[in-house]
């Protein structure tokens, strides 16, 4: 059982991959929270938003097996 997770700007950079696999989450906080810890995240959860199956979603809404996740970071510009 697991989801696919994907990165997008800062993100990416900082895991230094697209997108990776992981164990099925119990919440898309615990999630973010494991992979800030494994990558070194600077971000703090409050500051993404969250896609699941490519449509925005709630912190709140339970992975799903086989879903793809997106962790979005603020996007600047200039």
């Amino acid at each position: 059982m697991s989801v696919t997770v994907l990165y997008f700007a800062s993100l990416r950079d900082a895991a230094g991959v697209a997108s990776e696999s992981m164990p099925l989450p119990v919440s898309l906080p615990a999630l973010y929270e494991d992979l800030r810890e494994k990558h070194g995240f600077s971000l703090p959860a409050q500051r993404l938003r969250v896609a699941m199956d490519g449509e925005f979603v709630d912190w709140g809404v339970a992975p799903r097996e086989g879903a793809e996740i997106a962790f979005i970071p603020p996007v600047s510009g200039g």
